[in-house]
């Protein structure tokens, strides 16, 4: 690499985000669906070195398609896949196993809060969330798993 091209491309590094977009549009020709400075320094450092000293052969590129070609891009599922193949609602991974017993002692009166399939169980009425639970026993809003302390011992 000549030392004009480290040049530029030190300069590059320097540069806003704002100033690598409107490089990339010059030198590729339309606008980066990009804002990140650290991808755009790369594609443009990448552009520059290619304009310079040649770029891939036409057989390397043949390669890269084909190679591309038989790659499974998708690396996570669309969210209408996940939609159409989620049975109901999921439940919270963070919440112990239906059937539990929490308990938790506050301002001197021992709660006991049973988890149930489908929300949670105190005093002999049924509550969707635990939060809802926390709230009514202390009297302001609360986080229902910082007030039962789940998830604290897991640490």
């Amino acid at each position: 690499m000549d030392d004009n091209l480290e040049a530029q491309i030190e300069r590059l590094r320097k540069l806003p985000a704002l100033r690598l977009q409107a490089r990339y549009r010059e030198l590729f020709g339309h606008e980066s669906r990009s804002g990140n400075r650290q991808f755009l320094f790369r594609r443009i450092a990448w552009r520059l070195q290619a304009l310079a000293e040649g770029d891939l052969t036409e057989r390397a590129r043949k390669r890269a398609l084909e190679i591309a070609n038989d790659a499974d891009l998708k690396v996570q599922p669309s969210k209408s896949f996940l939609k159409r193949h989620r049975s109901g609602p999921q439940r919270d991974s963070r919440l112990p196993a239906p059937g539990t017993v929490l308990c938790r002692t506050f301002q001197g009166k021992r709660l006991e809060v049973k988890v149930l399939a489908d929300g949670f169980e105190y005093e002999g009425k049924r509550y969707q969330s635990l939060s809802g639970i926390a709230s009514k026993v202390a009297g302001t809003r609360w986080n229902g798993f910082a007030f039962f302390r789940i998830g604290e011992n897991a640490k």
